[in-house]
């Protein structure tokens, strides 16, 4: 896989143009999400993710602030898919079995 660098150290490019943090496979976005999800501090994402760098950490936030609105619309775009992909599940066998019961409507 090539890379295109950034102006941001620890951010680079992959092949469809998706900012990840170097040396590892994690995407912008992952760690953004993390973050907007428990409301985590640098240093906290740190401790969740202890193979990212504090300092690739920074960066990947830095990115995420300065490309705000192209990481938003990435993490509108992936709760779409992951919603249209629930709606066209099946029910699970446990699902099943509450509705059978009673549990769940």
């Amino acid at each position: 896989m090539t890379y295109t660098t950034t102006e941001y150290k620890h951010i680079h490019l992959n092949d469809d143009g998706v900012p990840v943090i170097t040396d590892t496979t994690m995407k912008v976005v992952e760690l953004v999400s993390a973050q907007q999800a428990y409301g985590w501090s640098p240093e906290e994402l740190h401790f969740q993710f202890p193979h990212v760098s504090l300092g690739k950490i920074h960066s990947a936030l830095a990115y995420y602030w300065d490309h705000k609105d192209a990481i938003e619309a990435d993490i509108e775009r992936r709760a779409k898919m992951v919603e249209e992909f629930r709606r066209q599940a099946p029910p699970s066998r446990i699902e099943q079995k509450l509705r059978e019961q009673g549990y769940i409507s």
